[in-house]
């Protein structure tokens, strides 16, 4: 079987995982070193494959590492636009995080995607009103810590155990109490949960809870999952990416 570079998506995986990489630097390198500055839009998806000479699925993979690591904007039937520098969670006061404390936060964040993302399935076909108005309840304590630059550790711990009550099966909770406070990873990066993390990151984050809680309420199952599997996912990609820089 021919090695040769394979850019039509059928390369082996961790070629792949190389490609998306490698075109993730290429195009971060750009935006740090001002070559691409805030408010400038990329070249289409079809450009970005010929120019870099891989597949759409890997440029497409790379630019959501990107939107995950807040250097980009999506912006659907528009393009996609560099965002202003952010002083986010992964780049702020993180300094002296060792390597080993962020793979272990990798590591709980695949164990969780494994519970979460069917949990919030089954919260969407099994929840009751008086459960989806509780997870709502928890959006907007997490909302109103944040308004109020308090710490949204605990309120976001409150969100997900809703949201695993919200399957009627007590085994989801009981799993993710078994994970105790090492669940929400922020908590893990400081020795306490008394600092707030920035509003920007925590914007990002709460974003993607909304978008949960709205599947769940909806009875869509498929969204809810898509849903917690992008806030989940996209955790890991952020950690990944602090790891890289460590």
């Amino acid at each position: 079987m021919s090695t040769s570079d394979d850019t039509t998506g059928k390369a082996p995986a961790r070629k792949g995982r190389n490609l998306v990489e490698t075109v993730g630097r290429r195009i971060r390198d750009a935006i740090t070193g001002g070559e691409l500055k805030p408010g400038d839009k990329l070249p289409t998806e079809s450009g970005m494959t010929e120019q870099h000479q891989v597949s759409r699925t890997v440029i497409r993979e790379a630019i959501a590492s990107l939107r995950a690591d807040g250097l980009v904007e999506v912006r659907h039937g528009v393009g996609v636009f560099v965002l202003p520098a952010q002083e986010g969670l992964l780049q702020n006061g993180l300094r002296n995080v060792d390597a080993g404390r962020v793979s272990s936060i990798i590591e709980m964040l695949e164990v969780r995607a494994a519970i979460e993302i069917e949990s919030a399935g089954l919260a969407a076909l099994r929840s009751s009103p008086a459960q989806q108005e509780t997870i709502f309840e928890c959006l907007e304590a997490i909302e109103k810590q944040i308004t109020a630059g308090n710490p949204t550790v605990e309120s976001d711990r409150a969100f997900h155990f809703a949201i695993a009550d919200s399957t009627n099966n007590p085994r989801f909770r009981e799993l993710l109490e078994a994970i105790g406070k090492q669940m929400i990873p922020r908590s893990l990066l400081s020795d306490s949960d008394t600092s707030p993390s920035p509003a920007d990151y925590m914007a990002q984050i709460q974003k993607e809870h909304a978008a949960i809680a709205r599947a769940i309420a909806g009875g869509d199952d498929s969204a809810a999952r898509d849903a917690m599997r992008t806030h989940l996912k996209g955790s890991q990609q952020r950690y990944r990416s602090l790891i890289r820089r460590l």
